[in-house]
C-alpha cells in the first residue's frame, strides 16, 4: 500500500466520532471528551442515532445526515457494525478512518470473517486508508488532535511513536506525560488491515517535525515493506525498537543445523541491524534512546573517558562499560600531563579521572576539555555526586559552555535527588543527555555505538570484489528445476553440492556406491585416504546415526566401512531406507577450521543467512552470526567480525589465519544461490573448510519447500530486501558506436562515482544538484550510491578506457512512496558532451520506469540548460515554464 491520504488521518479538519456516547465508562465518550477537549481547532461531528446530543454538542444520527464529509472517522461501534458504517463512509467521500472496536481477528474466526467484509467495503472506494481494528487511537499533539480513548493528551514534540499494544500505549503515556516528553505522533495500530508500519514509518519520514521513532513490535506482515521504509528513514534520523516475544519457539521443526539455530528472536535482530534499527530490551530505555540518538553525533568507537568526582561512581561506571562490551580510554602521555598541570597531587592519574571531591566548576571543564580533545577517547562521561563543596548547578552549567567545543558525546550522570534536579536540568535544556545513574549513562551510550555501527552498514562501501558467473543462470536454473521436482523433500548430498559448485563454491565431490564392491573400485580410482558417508534419504545428520568415517587407508578398511556404516544406520534408523554409502577424497589441511554456513527460511523476513562455528559441535558452541541476503563484501565480513571465533580465523598466537577474501567471496557466492532459488527452504553447507589458501565444503544438505514448487511466487518474494536488479544490465552504443554498459548503480561504484563528478565542470554540477560544492564526500557518495532499488534505481553508464573500467554518466529515478511518480535527473561528465549519451540514459531510464510500473516521470530543469531541454522536447515531455522562476517543471506519463 502507498501512504496516500494519510493526510486526511493525521491533519484532519472535520473528524466524526461514530458511536459517540454520554456514558462515561464507555469508549465513544473518551474518545470524544479527547477530541473536544484537547484544543483540537477542527470540526467534531458525534454520530449517535438515539441522542439529539452528546457531551453538550449536537449530534447526528447517521453519516448520511452529516453537513459535510469527514476527513476522519473514527469508529467505536461493535465490531459487526463496522462493515456497514465503512460503506457510508466511503459513500460519503471519507478517506481517513480509525477502527477502534475490538471484536475482529483477535476473537477467532468470526472476527476474520467481519475483517474480510471491512476490506471488501474498502476495496470499493480507491484511496481510502484505515488504521486499525482493535486499536487506542490516534494521537497529533502539534494540532491537538487527540482521537483516541486515552487518559491525557501528551505534549508536541519530535518522537513518532507507533506500537501494536494499546495497552502499552496508555502506559507509555502517562510515564512520558509525567517525564515531559513530547510526540509528533502517537498511533495504536491494532490489527493493521490496512496502514501497517511501514506506512507510518514513510508517513512520519516525509514529516519534518518528527526527529526520530520509536516502535513497540509484536510481529511483522510485510517484511519487504517494513525493510524498506525503516532503512529509508534511519538513513537520516534514528528509529528505536522494542521487540517482545524475545524467546518464542519456532512452529516449525528445523531439518537442519542451521534451522535450529536460527532462532524467531535472532532473525528479528539481524533484520534491525540491516534496516539500522537501534534495538532496547528494557522499557525505561525507550525515551532516554531515541532521545540521545537524535540529539547527540554517532561516536567514532566505544572508547571512553570517565570524569567524575568521587573514586566509587569511576568503578561503577567502568564495570557497567566493560559488561556491555565498551572499553575505557587510554590517556595519551599530553593529554597525562595536561591534566597533571592543573589537577590537584592527588588525583586519580588515570582513566577513570576523579577530580576530587572538592572539585569547583571550572576544574570539572577544563578536565572534559582535555580528555575530549584525546584522540584516544570517543566519548566523555561526567559523573558527579553531591558532597559537601559540590556545586551541582554551577558543574552543569560549566559542561553544558565547554560541551559546545566539542563534537564527541558528552553524557552526564548527576546522582541523587532535589539537590542536583536544577543541574539535570540545564543540561538537558542544552541537549547534554543527563542520567540519575552511570549505568543508564552507560547503557544509552552503548546503544549510541550499536546505532553508529548500524548506520554504517548503510553507508560503507565495499570493495569490489569480483563475483563473476561463467555460466548462463537461468540456464541453470532449468537444469536444476529438474532435480528439484522430481527429487525427495531433503536432497541428496550429490545434487546438494552440485548446486554450491555450480555457483563457484568448491565441494569434495561424493560418489555412490550401492555395494562394498562398488566403493572400493572409487576409492581407488579417486585415491587413498577417503571419507565414506551413510546414504539415505532420511537421516538428515549422518552423525547422529555414526554414519562418516575418515581417513580410510586402504581397500581392506573400505569394506569393512561400507558394512559397519549399514549396519549402525540400520539398528539407529530401521525406518529409514539405506541406499547405500558415499565415497570421497579426505581432504585434510593444517591449521584448517570448520565452519557451517547456511540458508532458513524465516516465515516473516524470509531466507537468512547463517555463517558460524561448524562442525560436530556447531550447535553446541553456537558461535554464529545472521544476515539477510544478498551480502556484499562489507556485509559478509562484518557477519565473520562479530563471531567469537573471529580472532582465530585472522590467526592467533603464531597460527595463521585463513584466507578472509575468499571466505568472504564464497559467502557472496552463496548469497546468490539463496537469492535465485526462493524453493530451497533450507540450506546446510556443514562442514566448511576453510584454510590459509582455500575453501572447501565438505558435505552440504538442501531442504526443498515443495509448496512453493508447486504454486510458485514472485521474484525475490522470499527475499525482505531487493537483491541488485541485473534484469535492468544491459549493452547499447552511442551515435558514433562507443560500447556502453547501462546498469543499476552499486555501493562498489563509490570510487568511480567520485571520479565522474570530479571530471564535471561546474556548471554541470550546478545543472544536476542546483548547488556548487568543492568536492564529494563519502556522506554524499552513501546518498546516490548506497540506494534501495525498491524505491530509487540509477542507471549509470560504463566504458572501458585503457583498461580501466569509468562511470561517464548517471540518470536517476526516485519513486514517490506510492510508486506512481518518479523524479528523474541525469549527470553526463563533460567530456562526453554532445554523443548522445543524456538522450540515451534518459530512454533508458523511462524503459526502465515503465518495466518499474512507474506511471508519470517527472525532472527539473534550468532554463539555461539547452541539451536536456532538447532532450525532454524531443521525448515529448510537457513542460510548465513560469515567467519568474529560473527552473522548468516537465513531465512525462508513462503508456
Amino acid at each position: 500500500m502507498s501512504i496516500e491520504n494519510l493526510h486526511k488521518i493525521f491533519n484532519p479538519h472535520r473528524v466524526a466520532v461514530i458511536g459517540a456516547s454520554d456514558t462515561p465508562t464507555s469508549v465513544g465518550y473518551t474518545v470524544l471528551r479527547n477530541l473536544v477537549g484537547s484544543g483540537f481547532r477542527g470540526v467534531v461531528y458525534p454520530v449517535n442515532p438515539k441522542r439529539e446530543a452528546v457531551q453538550g454538542i449536537h449530534a447526528y444520527k447517521d453519516v448520511a445526515s452529516l453537513p459535510n464529509p469527514p476527513d476522519l472517522a473514527v469508529i467505536c461501534t461493535p465490531a459487526k457494525t463496522v462493515p456497514g458504517l465503512i460503506r457510508e463512509l466511503g459513500m460519503a467521500g471519507t478517506k481517513g478512518i480509525v477502527i477502534i472496536s475490538a471484536g475482529f481477528r483477535e476473537i477467532g474466526e468470526e472476527g476474520r470473517k467481519l475483517e474480510n467484509q471491512v476490506l471488501e467495503e474498502q476495496a470499493k472506494f480507491p484511496g481510502m486508508r484505515i488504521i486499525g481494528p482493535n486499536c487506542l487511537g490516534i494521537i497529533v499533539p502539534g494540532i491537538s488532535l487527540n482521537a483516541s480513548f486515552a487518559a491525557a493528551t501528551p505534549p508536541k514534540g519530535h518522537i513518532g511513536f507507533i506500537s501494536q499494544s494499546g495497552a502499552l500505549c496508555t502506559s507509555v503515556l502517562d510515564w512520558a506525560i509525567d517525564q515531559g516528553i513530547g510526540f509528533s505522533y502517537f498511533v495504536s495500530v491494532g490489527n493493521m488491515i490496512d496502514v501497517t508500519i511501514a506506512d507510518l514509518i514513510d508517513y512520519f519520514g516525509s514529516q519534518t517535525e518528527t526527529q526520530s521513532i520509536i516502535l513497540y513490535i509484536e510481529s511483522i506482515t510485510e517484511a519487504r515493506e517494513f525493510m524498506s521504509a525503516a532503512r529509508a528513514f534511519a538513513r537520516t534520523k534514528p528509529i528505536v525498537a522494542f521487540k517482545s516475544g524475545r524467546f518464542a519457539e519456532s512452529a516449525a521443526a528445523a531439518a537442519s543445523h542451521t534451522g535450529a539455530m536460527a532462532g524467531v528472536d535472532a532473525v528479528y535482530e539481524a533484520a534491525f541491524q540491516r534496516a539500522g534499527i537501534e534495538r532496547i530490551f528494557q522499557i525505561e530505555d525507550m525515551f532516554d534512546c531515541a532521545e540521545l540518538l537524535a540529539r547527540q553525533q554517532p561516536p567514532k568507537g566505544d572508547r571512553v573517558a570517565i570524569v567524575t568526582n568521587a573514586g566509587g561512581p569511576g568503578v561503577m561506571t567502568t564495570d557497567a562499560l566493560i559488561a556491555l562490551g565498551g572499553h575505557l580510554a587510554e590517556l595519551s602521555e599530553e593529554t597525562m600531563q595536561k591534566l597533571n598541570e592543573f589537577l590537584p597531587p592527588f588525583w586519580s592519574h588515570n582513566n577513570p579521572v576523579d577530580v576530587l571531591g572538592d572539585a569547583p566548576p571550572e576544574r570539572y571543564a577544563k578536565a572534559i576539555d582535555v580528555v575530549a580533545a584525546d584522540p584516544n577517547v570517543d566519548a566523555v562521561f561526567v559523573i558527579l555526586t553531591p558532597q559537601a563543596m559540590t556545586d551541582s548547578t554551577g558543574t552543569a552549567r560549566a559542561v553544558a559552555e565547554i560541551a559546545k567545543k566539542h563534537k564527541k558525546p558528552i553524557l552526564g550522570a548527576w546522582m541523587g535527588g532535589r539537590t542536583v534536579a536544577e543541574g539535570m536540568q540545564i543540561l538537558s535544556e542544552n541537549n547534554i543527555p543527563c542520567y540519575t545513574t552511570p549505568e543508564k549513562a552507560v547503557r544509552a551510550f552503548m546503544h549510541l555505538v550499536s546505532y553508529a555501527r548500524n548506520l554504517s552498514l548503510l553507508h560503507e562501501t565495499p570493495r569490489d570484489i569480483p563475483v563473476s558467473f561463467s555460466f548462463d543462470r537461468q540456464r541453470l536454473r532449468g537444469v536444476f528445476e529438474s532435480l528439484l521436482t522430481e527429487g525427495a523433500e531433503i536432497l541428496t548430498e550429490s545434487v546438494s553440492k552440485a548446486f554450491l559448485e555450480a555457483y563457484g563454491i568448491p565441494v569434495t565431490k561424493p560418489y555412490l556406491a550401492r555395494t562394498a564392491d562398488q566403493a572400493v573400485e572409487i576409492a581407488k580410482r579417486i585415491g587413498f585416504p577417503v571419507v565414506m558417508k551413510i546414504h539415505s534419504p532420511q537421516i538428515t545428520h549422518k552423525t547422529d546415526v555414526g554414519g562418516v568415517l575418515l581417513n580410510i587407508a586402504n581397500e581392506q578398511a573400505v569394506r569393512e566401512g561400507f558394512e559397519k556404516l549399514v549396519r549402525r544406520a540400520q539398528e539407529k534408523r530401521p525406518d529409514a531406507q539405506i541406499l547405500g554409502c558415499t565415497v570421497q577424497q579426505m581432504v585434510s589441511y593444517p591449521n584448517s577450521f570448520e565452519l557451517i554456513i547456511g540458508t532458513k527460511r524465516d516465515p516473516v523476513f524470509g531466507s537468512v543467512i547463517m555463517v558460524g562455528m561448524g562442525g560436530v559441535a556447531a550447535e553446541v558452541f553456537r558461535d554464529y552470526a545472521l544476515a539477510l541476503p544478498p551480502l556484499n563484501e562489507t556485509l559478509a565480513r562484518r557477519a565473520l567480525e562479530s563471531l567469537k571465533s573471529w580472532p582465530l580465523l585472522r590467526g592467533y598466537r603464531g597460527r595463521p589465519g585463513v584466507n578472509i577474501d575468499k571466505l568472504i567471496e564464497v559467502l557472496m557466492r552463496f548469497s546468490y544461490l539463496v537469492a535465485d532459488y526462493p524453493e530451497i527452504k533450507e540450506l546446510d553447507v556443514n562442514p566448511l573448510l576453510v584454510t590459509p589458501e582455500d575453501v572447501i565444503a565438505l558435505d552440504a544438505r538442501v531442504v526443498v519447500d515443495r509448496d512453493i514448487l508447486a504454486h510458485g511466487v514472485r521474484p525475490y518474494a522470499h527475499l525482505a530486501i531487493r537483491p541488485y536488479p541485473e534484469e535492468f544490465v544491459t549493452e547499447r552504443k552511442l551515435k558514433d558506436g562507443t560500447r556502453v554498459i547501462l546498469r543499476p548503480i552499486k555501493p562498489e561504484d563509490e570510487p568511480m562515482w567520485h571520479e565522474l563528478l570530479a571530471s564535471c565542470s561546474t556548471q554541470s554540477i550546478w545543472f544536476r544538484f542546483s548547488y556548487l560544492f568543492k568536492q564529494t564526500t563519502h556522506e554524499m557518495a552513501a546518498r546516490y550510491c548506497f540506494i534501495d532499488y525498491d524505491r530509487e534505481m540509477a542507471i549509470v553508464a560504463e566504458v572501458e578506457e585503457d583498461g580501466q573500467r569509468k562511470l561517464i554518466g548517471v540518470g536517476r529515478l526516485v519513486a514517490d512512496a506510492n510508486h506512481e511518480v518518479a523524479e528523474y535527473a541525469v549527470l553526463v561528465a563533460d567530456r562526453w558532451h554532445g554523443r548522445g549519451l543524456g538522450g540515451l540514459l534518459t530512454d533508458y531510464c523511462l524503459e526502465v520506469a515503465k518495466r518499474w510500473g512507474i506511471k508519470k516521470v517527472v525532472a527539473e530543469t534550468s532554463k539555461d540548460n539547452a541539451r536536456m531541454l532538447a532532450t525532454f522536447r524531443n521525448r515529448g515531455f510537457e513542460f510548465n515554464e513560469k515567467a519568474d522562476q529560473d527552473v522548468v517543471l516537465v513531465t512525462k506519463t508513462i503508456a
